[in-house]
């Protein structure tokens, strides 16, 4: 070879060289390497500092079921699932209304957190076990304890579950429910004719329609939505209980620092109604001397800070929203429609599921 040739060929190595220094340099791969050398912290920070900059919460929900999450005539969006909502933003914002909501289904829920394209899910959405270890949900506190319950006409003679033999029973599909049908009837040996929907709103129309002669799904949902059906009083719910189904917000996992904060916003609502502070009240415990409520109340100690919130988070969660039994009463208390009894939901020393961890 001679020193012309070889001198091109060196040319060349330099030039490609050259290249790829410089592709290197690009802002894309620049992006993906300072991703990559991010520390654990850095990385589950992401979300938390994408919701305090944008200055507002974006919360994927129902719209659909009253009670929990629906809207109103005048827009408004109401329920116990919004109102979980409004109390995060409270406690972040000092604003209740800085929430956007967004309607998604039961099928689409999980991808619409997993992909960011909300920040919590606070859907009538059960507790599993798959639900948050495969498909990476973290769990705030229970909200409201429920079961799987069955609907059906109260002219249809059908008294309980073992009725059901060889019946078309109206399921949504995408939910714990359908499972929980499919493994109570067959643990029963009871034959019967699934029909299956995505939307929920064409799974009860199917019901009203006749073309069913039962409905499945959680019990306050069943509570809820027989309340928009033609004649709610020809239609009465079964006394099997098929499921437990503890209804929770989530998070997607990885963000520590989030999902702190909507877990001890929804032990704040609880802890309110253990001291009896609500929003009716809250002046009055300003000066108290009691140091758990001083310390639930920011008067006293920094445990807002540690969250990453002012030391008065809970507060302003009390001021502006009230506490978990203010809650529970204006949408599915006896002033409602839906009149749902606490039962289960009631505070753990009236003998209910509820507790908070202490403040301190």
């Amino acid at each position: 070879m001679n020193f012309r040739k070889l001198s091109a060929i060196l040319s060349s190595i330099v030039a490609l060289d050259l290249i790829f220094f410089l592709s290197g340099c690009s802002d894309e791969p620049q992006n993906t390497q300072n991703s990559q050398s991010k520390t654990p912290e850095q990385v589950t920070r992401i979300l938390w500092d994408r919701i305090k900059s944008r200055g507002q919460l974006v919360c994927g929900t129902n719209g659909e079921l009253p009670g929990f999450s629906f809207v109103e005539t005048n827009g408004k969006y109401r329920g116990i699932d919004v109102d979980i909502c409004r109390a995060i933003a409270a406690a972040v914002f000092d604003n209740p209304d800085a929430v956007e909501y967004r309607n998604v289904n039961a099928k689409e829920r999980f991808t619409a957190l997993q992909t960011g394209e909300v920040d919590i899910l606070s859907r009538n959405t059960s507790w599993t076990f798959s639900r948050a270890t495969s498909q990476g949900l973290d769990f705030a506190p229970v909200v409201f304890y429920d079961g799987q319950a069955v609907m059906v006409r109260k002219n249809s003679n059908i008294k309980s579950v073992q009725d059901l033999k060889n019946k078309a029973i109206c399921v949504q599909t995408g939910t714990t429910t359908e499972q929980n049908l499919a493994d109570q009837m067959r643990k029963r040996g009871i034959t019967y004719k699934s029909v299956v929907f995505e939307d929920v709103n064409v799974t009860f129309a199917t019901y009203a329609e006749g073309r069913c002669d039962a409905v499945t799904t959680d019990r306050s949902g069943l509570v809820s939505r027989r309340t928009t059906l033609p004649k709610p009083e020809d239609n009465v719910i079964l006394d099997d209980v098929l499921s437990s189904e503890p209804l929770a917000p989530a998070v997607a996992k990885g963000d520590t620092k989030w999902s702190d904060i909507v877990k001890w916003t929804v032990y704040a609502l609880i802890k309110g109604e253990e001291l009896g502070i609500n929003s009716q009240n809250l002046a009055e415990f300003a000066n108290s001397k009691d140091p758990d409520i001083k310390r639930f109340l920011g008067t006293e100690g920094n445990l807002g800070e540690g969250i990453g919130l002012t030391n008065d988070f809970a507060a302003r969660i009390i001021k502006h929203v009230g506490n978990y039994g203010e809650i529970y009463e204006r949408n599915l208390g006896t002033k409602t429609k839906l009149n749902l009894p606490r039962g289960q939901n009631q505070l753990g020393i009236k003998g209910g599921l509820l507790y908070s961890p202490p403040f301190r």
